[in-house]
C-alpha cells in the first residue's frame, strides 16, 4: 500500500438523548462506504454515551453505546485516543447541559483532537465554550435561540462550517456533505465521487448553500419585489423597519407595497411583518430559557404586555402557556424514554 492508502482516522460519536437519526446514519454510512471503496478500515468509530448505556433517538430507535464518558476521558491518554469527536444531538438539546461533557470536549480540543457536531450539537460545543469567536452552523429552526444564548459564536445558516479543528453541520443531509468533505481532505475527489455514486447523490453541496428552500419556493410567491421586501423584513426583526423605510428600500410607494401584499400574501405588510416576528418569538420560547420580556425585546416589541397580546391573538395562548406546554411535552417524552 502507498502512503495514502494506509491513512487512518478514528472517530467517536457522542450520543445525546433525542439525537436525530438521519445526520448520524448519513455520517456513519459515508465512512462505511469509504472503507469499502478503499478496501481497508481507513475509518473506525465507536459510539459513546454519558453512562455507556443505550441512547434513544428522537424517532424512538435506540442505539447501543460502546463506551461511557468516563472511559472516553481515559482513552485520551492512551492508544484508543480518537482523531475526531462528533456530538450527535437533535430536539430539546437546550435541556442537555453536563459539566463533565463540557470539560471532556475542551480537553479533546486542547489535545489536538478535532471536535465537531451534527444537527443541533453546536449547542453542546457552545456550552463548552469552544465556539466563542468561531464560525459554526446549526439547524435553521434552532438558530434564533442559539444566537441569543451564545452571542459570541459566529453562527450561520450554512450547511456546515469548518473553523480550524472545529466541524459543525446543520443536520439532515448536511451531515453527508460535511463527511464527504472530510473524506475528500483525506483521500481526494475521486473517492468522494465514488461514494456519491453509492449514495445516489449527484454532487457535494457547497458548505454555504442555503439550508432552507428559497423564499420563492417556500412561500409560493413569484413577485420579485414582494420577495425582496420579505427578505428585508426577515433581516430586521429585533428593530422592525417602518413601512416608509421598507418602501424606500424597495423603491416603491407605501400604496404599491400595500397592494402587492394584499394580492400576493392575502394580508397587509404590517400584518405579515408581525407574524414573522411572532414566529421567531415562538422559536425562542420553546428553545431557550430567556425571560418573556427579553424574548419580546429580541423580536422588536416595545413591551411584554403588547407582545403577549399579539402572541395570544395569533396562537390562541399566551407566551407563558406556550412555554409551559412545551415543558410538559418534554417531560412526557422523557418519561416514555425511561419507560422504554
Amino acid at each position: 500500500m502507498n502512503r495514502m492508502q494506509i491513512k487512518k482516522r478514528s472517530l467517536v460519536f457522542f450520543m445525546v438523548p433525542q439525537f436525530t437519526m438521519l445526520p448520524f446514519s448519513a455520517a456513519v454510512d459515508t465512512l462505511r462506504i469509504a472503507n469499502r471503496m478503499l478496501g481497508y478500515q481507513a475509518y473506525t468509530w465507536r459510539l459513546a454515551s454519558l453512562d455507556g448505556e443505550k441512547v434513544y433517538s428522537s424517532c424512538g430507535i435506540g442505539v447501543e453505546a460502546n463506551s461511557s464518558l468516563a472511559e472516553e476521558r481515559r482513552h485520551l491518554g492512551g492508544e484508543n485516543r480518537p482523531g475526531m469527536v462528533l456530538v450527535c444531538s437533535g430536539i430539546d438539546v437546550e435541556q442537555f447541559n453536563n459539566k463533565s461533557v463540557n470539560a471532556w470536549l475542551r480537553e479533546c480540543y486542547n489535545r489536538g483532537v478535532a471536535v465537531g457536531s451534527l444537527c443541533t450539537g453546536a449547542h453542546v460545543l457552545a456550552q463548552a465554550g469552544l465556539l466563542n469567536g468561531k464560525r459554526c452552523a446549526i439547524h435553521w429552526e434552532n438558530l434564533p435561540g442559539f444566537s441569543e444564548a451564545f452571542p459570541q459564536a459566529e453562527v450561520y445558516a450554512d450547511l456546515y462550517e469548518i473553523d480550524g479543528n472545529l466541524y459543525t453541520c446543520a443536520g439532515g443531509t448536511a451531515s453527508l456533505d460535511m463527511m464527504l468533505n472530510l473524506v475528500g481532505e483525506d483521500f481526494g475527489e475521486s473517492l468522494v465521487n465514488r461514494i456519491c455514486e453509492q449514495h445516489l447523490t449527484d454532487r457535494v453541496r457547497n458548505p454555504h448553500d442555503r439550508q432552507r428552500l428559497p423564499l420563492r419556493a417556500r412561500l409560493g410567491v413569484q413577485n420579485a419585489k414582494v420577495l425582496s421586501i420579505i427578505e428585508l423584513m426577515e433581516g430586521n426583526l429585533a428593530e422592525p423597519l417602518s413601512l416608509i423605510e421598507i418602501a424606500d428600500g424597495a423603491g416603491l410607494s407605501r400604496r404599491q407595497i400595500e397592494r402587492l401584499f394584499r394580492q400576493e400574501m392575502g394580508r397587509s405588510p404590517a400584518r405579515y411583518y408581525l407574524e414573522i416576528r411572532l414566529d421567531r418569538a415562538r422559536h425562542l420560547l420553546v428553545q431557550s430559557s430567556m425571560p418573556v420580556v427579553e424574548v419580546a425585546v429580541a423580536c422588536g416589541f416595545v413591551s411584554a404586555s403588547h407582545f403577549s397580546k399579539c402572541y395570544r391573538e395569533l396562537y390562541h395562548r399566551s407566551p407563558q402557556q406556550e412555554r409551559a406546554e412545551r415543558k410538559m411535552t418534554m417531560a412526557t417524552a422523557r418519561q416514555q424514554a425511561v419507560a422504554a
